[in-house]
């Protein structure tokens, strides 16, 4: 079974007199433990593709299961449940609480989901473990680089052992030196088991992925292995 399977998935929306397809008709299938990347020019429909995969919105047509479930019909609610269960969210602009150390702002996800504060905390540090910033765990985001912070946000995303890994244009706030080691963090995370999809314009940062959709006016154009994999089959 796959993780995440897309039927005939449409996104529309009015403007004015006029409606606009955002998605028309994407169908797709990701496996548990795939390192995909979604690219597609600004305009493609690639952020509407991943707030659908994210259940950050519903599709005007169409069907989403996503581990079994279908969510393509859920209500508000229920999409918030499975967001906080299923996926873990990396954003371009960190997303992180200015106020609050890298500790807190890893342990965001499990005081909404009313994890009890020990276990909290003990999954937070694991989580900031992982991604090597367990000596920055009393920082605040103003006390840590570009590369770290995004690092607190990953680990963030991890923190609840979600079954997606979601990264919406993940280096786009970072240098190209701190890009590589995030794009690194992500490859050893991949290799952990972990699915991983990366939407991204960047052909260098797609080029980490092991698949490869390019997405174009609405429509998957292509599926290809990723660099990475082509790489290691030759």
């Amino acid at each position: 079974m796959a993780l995440i399977e897309t039927t005939d998935l449409w996104k529309s929306y009015q403007m004015g007199a006029e409606t606009i397809h955002a998605l028309r008709g994407v169908s797709i299938q990701i496996g548990k433990g795939e390192y995909v990347a979604i690219m597609g020019p600004s305009g493609s429909g690639k952020s509407t593709l991943m707030n659908l995969i994210g259940c950050l919105d519903t599709p005007s047509k169409g069907d989403y299961f996503l581990n079994g479930k279908l969510v393509s019909g859920m209500n508000d609610d229920e999409l918030a449940a499975i967001r906080n269960r299923e996926i873990g969210f990396v954003f371009q602009t960190f997303n992180l609480l200015p106020r609050a150390t890298a500790l807190h702002n890893v342990e965001l996800p499990l005081i909404y989901n009313g994890t009890p504060a020990k276990e909290r905390t003990e999954k937070a540090r694991i989580a900031l473990t992982k991604v090597q910033l367990e000596d920055r765990m009393l920082h605040k985001p103003n006390e840590l680089s570009g590369g770290q912070r995004q690092r607190v946000a990953i680990a963030r995303a991890l923190v609840n052992n979600p079954s997606i890994i979601l990264a919406d244009e993940p280096t786009g706030n970072l240098d190209s030196k701190t890009s590589e080691d995030i794009m690194s963090l992500f490859d050893h995370l991949y290799s952990q088991g972990n699915t991983i999809i990366t939407v991204t314009h960047e052909r260098d940062i797609a080029n980490h992925a092991h698949r490869v959709l390019s997405i174009l006016d609405g429509q998957i154009a292509s599926d290809q292995a990723g660099a990475r994999k082509a790489a290691l089959t030759h």
